[in-house]
């Protein structure tokens, strides 16, 4: 099978040939061909020049889209070059790409449609966030298990796998903001197969993150508010 790692990256010039140089890595070790594309979203940084430098793959994008934007562009080249599965891959060294074949095996085996690594069963990673974002994570988990039933731990893990045909949903629609939860809450209203399994991820070494927000009331109250609507909506 033919997969793709979707590697999103803005400002990540601390951190972007470290990531890229253990997915290489990772395939001499284990005889692998793990592919992967770097969305470099319009950063202000030495991001692109890194690529460049290192003849990483990757895509510019003239202007800074936003996470959902930048993943969106990933699924969209993963579609138009057929690729099996596709992976979302931080480009901030936070995923352990020794979780991969774990992360993809549902897949391959054709037993899952979409699969989201999770920092909260298993009990698998020693990393699981700051305390007021897991309270923010249990949040946004009630609200998606009373929208679609499904009871899922880790919200916002961008560590996630789709099959052929979830990837050809995120590449024609994928929300700008809160993407994670969003589109979990869309792909299981519209009956795909979708679970969650453990993985291990750690804590950012370098750089700073894009997300500042979860502090702030107004960001819980609208995307709570976006899972409401999306799962009240009626799916083909």
């Amino acid at each position: 099978m033919k997969v793709l790692l979707i590697i999103p990256a803005y400002n990540e010039e601390e951190s972007i040939k470290d990531t890229c140089e253990k997915i290489i890595n990772y395939n001499k070790k284990h005889h692998q061909k793990l592919d992967f594309i770097v969305i470099n979203d319009g950063s202000k940084d030495k991001t692109e020049q890194v690529l460049k430098e290192n003849n990483y793959p990757h895509i510019n994008l003239i202007n800074n889209l936003g996470i959902g934007g930048a993943v969106q562009t990933g699924y969209k080249y993963a579609l138009k070059n057929n690729y099996d599965i596709a992976v979302q891959f931080d480009g901030d060294g936070q995923h352990d790409i020794n979780y991969i074949k774990k992360l993809i095996q549902p897949i391959i085996d054709n037993e899952q449609d979409f699969v989201i690594g999770s920092r909260f069963v298993e009990n698998i990673s020693e990393f699981k966030t700051s305390f007021l974002r897991r309270m923010g994570i249990k949040i946004l988990t009630f609200f998606i298990k009373f929208t679609c039933g499904f009871n899922l731990k880790d919200t916002t893990s961008g560590y996630r796998a789709a099959n052929q045909k979830v990837i050809k949903e995120f590449a024609n629609s994928y929300p700008a903001e809160y993407p994670e939860p969003i589109t979990t809450v869309e792909i299981v209203k519209k009956g795909y197969r979708v679970k969650e399994v453990g993985v291990n991820m750690k804590e950012r070494e370098k750089g700073s993150s894009s997300i500042h927000t979860w502090k702030d009331a107004y960001y819980m109250i609208n995307v709570c508010l976006s899972i409401l609507i999306v799962g009240t909506r009626r799916y083909k």
